[in-house]
């Protein structure tokens, strides 16, 4: 079978699409979403069939494996932005508010961001795109990986080395943030 022929991928997508959607809803329990992983499983397809080897099984299971490996990727990926919004929302409620118009407040806002920026500029290039990215661009390691086109581990290296060596730079500086 020749995939890479557009008739013939038309009637494996017309065949395949009902299973792949159902394979993503039961993990994505969305439907919006579940049309998304078909669309990527087919589109991952199209532009490179010869990954499908026939001799290892068959197309349809292939197919499914592809849409469910999807479907969790997504589904890590909304856990994880659900989790950092709870860790965000604990800590910005605990914060005490500074005023923009007290004078003491602005100045410490003031110094701290001076202090990070500078921590940030003594990062390695590599490290402090991570950080950047992952903290202010509020991108996830999977979008940075794709985004700058390296492997995902090393994204999530990276951002934790920077972490590290920023939080080593600003100890003295800064106090450290209080958690319950």
């Amino acid at each position: 079978m020749n995939i890479a022929d557009a008739t013939t991928f038309d009637r494996v997508y017309r065949e395949h699409r009902q299973t792949v959607f159902h394979a993503a809803l039961r993990i994505t329990k969305d439907a919006p979403q579940a049309d998304d992983v078909v669309h990527d499983v087919f589109v991952r397809l199209w532009r490179r069939p010869d990954r499908f080897d026939a001799s290892r099984g068959e197309l349809a299971s292939y197919l499914r494996l592809m849409a469910r490996s999807r479907a969790l990727d997504l589904w890590r990926e909304r856990q994880a932005a659900g989790r950092a919004h709870d860790r965000l929302t604990a800590v910005v409620e605990r914060a005490e508010p500074m005023q923009a118009d007290e004078p003491a407040g602005a100045a410490i806002a003031d110094e701290r961001a001076v202090t990070v920026r500078s921590a940030l500029r003594e990062l390695p290039e590599a490290q402090r795109e991570a950080v950047v990215l992952a903290y202010w661009g509020g991108l996830t390691a999977e979008e940075i990986s794709r985004r700058v086109d390296v492997p995902l581990g090393t994204v999530k290296s990276r951002i934790r080395l920077g972490l590290v060596k920023m939080r080593g730079l600003v100890a003295d500086t800064l106090p450290e943030p209080e958690f319950a």
